[in-house]
């Protein structure tokens, strides 16, 4: 058997042919169809995989070792985001209003890769491997928990994930012990109070005067019921009311989002988001509708994984390649398969930020680029983990 290392740098091209296929048929969350018949057709010319289609977009390719030893699962997602590519590239994405902007085409390459190595490496192999290919991480509630309603945690002892990134240098590893990811809930809010004249205010019970008093409000939230030392982000993102200057609508319409840490934080401010409306309102006369959406759960590293990835990626790239990085506020539903059944797991960043090649717009932007590079550093850090677990 070759020398894993060597055999990553060999098959670094080919994972790049496999990112710029996916990148030109992107598909939008729930309707990767032909996206999931080409993860399965090459994980079949792979050979010694069994695969399943547990949802209608999912696919999971299971390679058995020889040799006793864990279950261990790998996650990618597989999915596009709706917005029109403005890059000039000769992979760009043939569907209008679908573009792979958050390297989600990378992150399925890389798993296609480590696929490909670890099925030929099946007589050395302690344990089982599980990759899972999973749709719809861009579109709430996401397609893990679909997945592991679906079973395929079932048995797993150990769960890794990665995301590039455009926030970090090509060659180096972003790493957090603990909450990495934040949980992502919104809320919507309807004022209903009493239109009418906008010269007679006295005769109304005004819904803008209310719901001005609302916005302000829910930012005392963070400043005075969250602990200094706690993360929350409470974003009001959408004020909607009235139709003309004179007159003195019925009702305001008000959303924004939620992003935070600790389970204790989310439900405090969920809490007080309904409390400080409907106090508000009622004080005002007016009456008061509000919901709040749970949306992903944060995304929490166990430190041993953790750890062990670390020293993984020490052993294959030295010291210099590991970044303690921050938490971030995007929120990734990778934390579906980390709490079916308590199973712990590392989510790692993986830079591909490159001034020389222009690769620094955001994720989520129609212009965003890729440095092709950091697949090489995502399939090294798959390979070097199991390698330590497996080999």
């Amino acid at each position: 058997m070759t020398d894993l290392k060597q055999e990553v740098k060999e098959l670094f091209s080919q994972v790049v042919e496999w990112r710029r296929h996916f990148h030109q048929h992107a598909e939008l969350s729930f309707e990767e169809f032909q996206t999931s018949d080409y993860i399965e057709e090459k994980l079949k010319e792979f050979g010694g995989i069994e695969i399943k289609r547990p949802t209608k977009t999912g696919v999971v390719g299971i390679i058995e070792g020889a040799l006793p030893g864990p279950t261990i699962a790998l996650r990618c997602d597989i999915d596009a985001l709706p917005m029109t590519e403005t890059n000039d590239l000769p992979f760009v994405s043939e569907n209008k209003g679908a573009m792979h902007s958050c390297g989600h085409d990378g992150h399925a390459a890389i798993l296609l890769g480590t696929a490909k190595l670890f099925s030929e490496r099946k007589a050395q192999l302690h344990g089982k491997l599980i990759c899972i290919f999973q749709h719809a991480e861009e579109l709430p509630p996401g397609g893990a928990i679909e997945l592991v309603k679906a079973g395929v945690m079932e048995g797993v002892d150990e769960i890794f994930g990665l995301h590039l990134s455009s926030n970090y240098p090509t060659g180096k590893y972003g790493f957090v012990n603990g909450a990495l990811t934040s949980a992502t809930d919104g809320f919507d809010i309807k004022v209903i109070g009493k239109g009418g004249h906008s010269s007679m205010p006295e005769q109304c019970i005004d819904p803008v005067i209310t719901a001005a008093q609302i916005v302000l409000a829910l930012q005392n939230i963070r400043a005075r019921k969250i602990s200094t030392y706690d993360k929350a982000v409470i974003s009001v993102c959408t004020i909607h009311g009235g139709d003309a200057y004179n007159i003195i609508p019925g009702e305001v319409s008000i959303s924004g989002s939620v992003r935070t840490f600790s389970k204790e934080v989310r439900a405090e401010v969920e809490k007080q988001i309904k409390q400080i409306s409907n106090g508000i309102a009622a004080a005002n006369g007016a009456e008061c509708e509000v919901s709040y959406d749970k949306g992903y759960d944060s995304v929490v590293n166990n430190e041993q994984l953790t750890d062990e990835a670390r020293e993984a990626v020490r052993d294959w790239f030295g010291e210099d390649a590991v970044l303690e990085i921050l938490p971030v506020m995007p929120g990734e539903d990778f934390s579906a398969f980390t709490e079916a059944g308590n199973c712990p797991g590392c989510f790692v960043e993986i830079g591909t930020r490159n001034e020389e090649k222009g690769t620094i717009r955001p994720h989520h932007n129609p212009a965003y680029l890729m440095d092709e590079d950091g697949l090489y550093y995502g399939l090294a850090l798959f390979a070097s983990v199991l390698e330590k677990k497996m080999l």
